[in-house]
């Protein structure tokens, strides 16, 4: 770690790398925060992968649920699969877990080269859009709320 500044007994640092024992105690103390106004919630995982014939992963949903959202982290297809309709498949058991939870809307970003209409096909809103400037795309943010289920 390389020190930053030292002020009013604290020291300021910076971390190199990934450190998964940093990035969980930074988690826990946001989940104990929102357990203080919240209420006590189970963050799950929530994974729907999709594999061909050789079990090759060649596409797949991983996000979380946490008070009745479902949190997309990441949706991939393999090229050789794209166009298929295997996204949407995924997407939409992907949903139908997160609905089984309990979820009553879901969250995903993503980049302006990568899948807004995409998910805008699937029904969700765009919640916000920052720019793009030089070297860096823009990034949406998109929300979709559900009814009772998803409409395959």
């Amino acid at each position: 770690m390389q020190i930053i500044s030292k002020r009013n007994h604290l020291t300021i640092s910076q971390a190199e790398g990934e450190n998964s024992e940093l990035v969980d105690a930074l988690v826990d103390g946001v989940r104990q925060f929102n357990f203080d106004k919240m209420g006590q919630e189970t963050s799950e995982p929530l994974t729907v992968l999709a594999h061909n014939d050789t079990g090759k992963l060649i596409g797949g949903v991983y996000g979380r649920t946490i008070y009745k959202n479902f949190l997309i982290h990441v949706v991939w297809v393999d090229e050789s699969a794209r166009g298929t309709g295997l996204g949407r498949d995924l997407m939409l058991e992907a949903e139908r877990l997160a609905i089984s939870r309990g979820c009553q809307q879901a969250q995903v970003d993503t980049l302006d080269f990568q899948a807004p209409d995409f998910y805008q096909k699937l029904g969700f809103t765009t919640a916000g859009v920052i720019p793009a400037f030089e070297g860096s795309p823009a990034r949406y943010f998109l929300f979709k709320r559900y009814c009772n289920s998803v409409v395959r």
